[in-house]
């Protein structure tokens, strides 16, 4: 069986600075790519970088004194969550 593996690519234009174009030429000649596939490298790891910095931050929400809720009022319903709010 023979898999084929088809990806979608897209041409663009990318303005750098002319020292740091000619570090990146250099590093991608020393490693053997295209200055393409050094640049596709970088950013995903730039990208997988930035996912794994992502750490969920737990905070305390404020409490209000109160009653709880109107009569009525039924906070899974948007719609009428905001005629409430908007006095209708």
């Amino acid at each position: 069986m023979t898999v084929y593996y088809y990806f979608i690519t897209m041409k663009t234009t990318l303005y750098l600075e002319q020292a740091l174009l000619k570090k990146v030429k250099a590093d991608a000649v020393r490693d053997g790519v295209t200055l393409t596939a050094y640049t596709e490298m970088a950013l995903r790891e730039t990208l997988a970088r930035k996912k794994s910095s992502h750490k969920h931050v737990s905070r305390e929400l404020p409490v209000f004194e109160g009653d709880g809720f109107l009569p009525g009022v039924d906070i899974s319903d948007s719609s009428s969550l905001l005629d409430i709010m908007e006095g209708q």
